[in-house]
């Protein structure tokens, strides 16, 4: 995103590029998942019914509503805010389809950045892309001193299903189009750039691929973007900027490859890979979905439904929602220093882990997974020490009412997981979202009594 855009934290690539050393010094003083790294598929994660410290689930009342929305430890609390159709700062209800999320610390204030996936239709504000695309972002203001929300606007309309995304070192949120559509003439399946103080860019970023997009994770040492894509028989991307920091520049985008030849990695249980490589995609912008074959005929790896990805400890991850010998999800580790490769995790059942989706990295340096499986939905954690836990629960079933919002009055409790992100200065606020009804909530309670 370059300076002209309102918003815009930092200047042009010197500065963004200081900005990346720094990010990096912070990252190599970081710890990665070395008690974890020692375990193997003999010895996999233990699942733990609730624990790792926080106790076990129950019922807690929203503060904003006075509803049983979550199931939470003892001792948290929660404030909901943004429902669909509750009317934001700019006169515009909120779009529903709440997903992927970042968090931007702003002196005493946090902004998110909130994806909608929501598929055609009249842009919900300005600017856009596409006036007949209803997906986009909207931004939320909230203050964790009081544990307030204080305001949100619209902030890039005209895109079709945006579904996650990622936090970059110089204070920008991509958002990802998972489509591979064309609407009223126009082509989707890009990323877009959206400030975290203000208004996004409605131009995509062609030269990082179009297909369908899921979420990225940035390298703060090198500036490179890491690509995931939601197919069958994904491919999983890097981008490679011109410029550091200023991704409007252009670059080239790389498929990683496993050994010498396509390798399939969709039913991995754990394991290390050793280093791996990366193999060109020509034809990054297809008027057909080519780009994973591309990379799949220069050897690169194949992957099952890419999902969520983040940066933090070092390392790279990235989940997969169906992969595994169940079929359950894996979550995989990248160290962008060296390339080396491993599955960190496979879940062995729908009990243990239900098809992960958002992820993001806790404070501690935990992970913490959303789900979108079947039946109650939950918020795991997975520890260092390889224990995975339930921190929470969806209990959304307004069939008894919905306090006065305007979201339909059924059970909601199946609904996805969505857009998990601590607040990035203290750590003690958790924002998270559920897509449907489309709500998001600021949890925050004891945590150093626990794992995350």
């Amino acid at each position: 995103m370059s300076g002209m855009f309102a918003g815009s934290s930092t200047g042009h690539g010197f500065e963004r590029r200081t900005i990346l050393r720094g990010a990096a010094l912070a990252a190599a003083a970081s710890v990665p998942f070395q008690a974890l790294a020692a375990r193997t598929a003999a010895a996999a994660p233990v699942k733990l019914e609730f624990d790792a410290g926080y106790g076990p689930l129950r019922p807690v009342k929203d503060q904003a509503t006075g509803l049983e929305l979550l199931h939470l430890p003892r001792g948290f609390e929660y404030i909901s805010y943004g429902w669909t159709n509750d009317l934001m700062d700019d006169g515009v209800r909120t779009p529903g389809a709440h997903d992927g999320m970042a968090a931007f610390r702003y002196d005493d204030k946090v902004h998110l950045v909130r994806n909608h996936e929501r598929g055609a239709g009249p842009a919900f504000t300005a600017p856009a892309y596409n006036s007949e695309a209803g997906g986009g972002t909207t931004t939320l203001v909230f203050d964790p001193d009081a544990g307030q929300w204080l305001e949100s606007y619209g902030s890039l309309g005209g895109t079709i299903r945006n579904c996650a995304g990622g936090p970059t070192p110089w204070n920008t949120w991509l958002t990802c189009e998972e489509t591979f559509s064309t609407t009223e003439g126009k082509r989707h399946g890009y990323i877009f750039e959206v400030a975290s103080e203000g208004k996004g860019n409605p131009e995509p970023y062609t030269a990082m691929g179009r297909f369908n997009h899921e979420a990225i994770a940035v390298d703060p040492a090198t500036g490179y973007v890491y690509e995931t894509e939601d197919r069958g028989n994904a491919s999983l991307y890097r981008f490679v900027p011109a410029v550091p920091g200023d991704l409007a520049k252009g670059g080239r985008l790389e498929a990683l490859r496993i050994g010498a030849t396509t390798y399939d990695t969709r039913l991995d249980g754990e394991k290390a890979y050793g280093t791996v490589s990366w193999v060109p995609v020509e034809d990054v912008d297809p008027a057909a979905d080519t780009v994973r074959l591309q990379a799949q005929a220069n050897g690169a790896a194949v992957f099952s439904r890419l999902e969520g990805a983040w940066y933090g400890n070092g390392r790279v991850y990235v989940i997969t929602t169906d992969g595994g010998p169940a079929r359950q999800g894996q979550v995989f580790e990248l160290d962008p220093a060296t390339d080396e490769f491993r599955v960190l995790f496979a879940s062995p059942g729908a009990d243990v882990l239900n098809a992960p989706d958002n992820m993001c990295v806790s404070p501690s340096g935990a992970l913490v997974l959303c789900e979108d499986g079947g039946g109650t939905e939950y918020v795991h954690g997975l520890t260092t020490d390889g224990e995975i836990f339930r921190f929470a629960a969806n209990n959304v079933d307004l069939r008894g009412g919905t306090a006065g919002k305007n979201v339909p009055a059924a059970d909601h409790r199946g609904s996805e997981w969505a857009g998990s992100v601590f607040e990035p200065k203290n750590g003690n606020w958790l924002f998270v979202n559920i897509q449907t009804p489309g709500i998001t909530f600021a949890i925050t309670g004891p945590w150093a009594q626990g794992a995350l």
